[in-house]
């Protein structure tokens, strides 16, 4: 099983979340166990409220952890999310921003791994409250 989590800070927030959704479902041709959706203060910078979700699907045959990260980029870039390069403050910690859609992969199917471009499971699961508690809502949805 594949968990992701989007999140949206910019505009109709909960539009952004559907279309994600939406495109992502056409693309893997599958269907997304979708949770609540919970809105959360931004973390790690000053801005809007998130809403946030989490998705659970069955792999598609083919699809890879790193295709499934250029799709959910290339989804998040249709829905009007620019790409930078990850900027730091002077104490090493990632600089965040506000966005339209954000989604990461949290869970693939039990993998664990860690390269430049993907890190498995998703290192800030724990440390975010939200996060864990929509992989839980799915993870005890699956059982």
């Amino acid at each position: 099983m594949i968990y992701l989590l989007l999140g949206s800070n910019l505009g109709d927030r909960e539009a952004y979340l559907n279309a994600a959704c939406g495109i992502l479902e056409d693309a893997l041709k599958v269907s997304l166990k979708r949770t609540a959706v919970l809105e959360t203060e931004a973390v790690g910078f000053d801005g809007p409220a998130f809403l946030n979700m989490a998705v659970a699907f069955e792999a598609p045959e083919g699809l890879t952890p790193i295709r499934l990260l250029n799709l959910c980029q290339r989804v998040e870039a249709a829905l009007g999310r620019p790409r930078h390069k990850p900027a730091f403050d002077a104490d090493g910690r990632r600089i965040y921003s506000n966005r339209t859609i954000d989604i990461d992969i949290l869970k693939y199917d039990g993998l664990v791994r860690s390269t430049k471009r993907l890190t498995l499971p998703h290192p800030q699961i724990y440390s975010r409250p939200f996060a864990a508690a929509l992989l839980e809502e799915l993870e005890g949805n699956n059982n």
